[in-house]
């Protein structure tokens, strides 16, 4: 059975997007936009993935904007969401096994290609170590 992620994007990231998909094959896409490098407004669609993600059609998420900036605090503004902003491998390790982020958000402008697939592979990747980390975790759902 495919892994199922919700993706979406703004015009900024619509390119790093059907990219990622592509890359990722293995995986089912909830792909909630934008369809096109037309400018749209990233709120809108950071809104629709963590509406996903707290609805259960998908239970992680990537977000992707010009600097992955707003996009995330768009994302964040949902409490089902925990949206971290990664710009390297180590970061997206990190935010999985202590953090449990469900959501990756990515700078289509600020990392390049095949960085944003090695973050990915490292997000997918990595479970979320619990432990310690969990009692956190939970304080953030309040």
């Amino acid at each position: 059975m495919k892994r199922k992620l919700a993706i979406a994007c703004d015009h900024g990231g619509y390119s790093l997007k059907e990219a990622i998909k592509a890359r990722f094959g293995d995986v089912e896409w909830l792909d909630l936009g934008a369809d096109s490098a037309e400018s749209v407004d990233y709120p809108e669609y950071g809104r629709k993935l963590a509406e996903a993600i707290a609805s259960g059609e998908a239970e992680q998420g990537i977000v992707i904007c010009g600097t992955g900036i707003g996009i995330s605090i768009a994302a964040n503004r949902n409490k089902a969401v925990r949206a971290a902003l990664c710009t390297d491998v180590t970061m997206a390790r990190l935010t999985r096994a202590h953090n449990d982020a469900n959501v990756l958000a990515l700078g289509a402008r600020i990392i390049g290609e095949e960085v944003a697939f090695d973050i990915v592979e490292a997000f997918l990747n990595t479970e979320f170590e619990g432990g310690r980390h969990q009692r956190r975790v939970e304080k953030l759902k309040s």
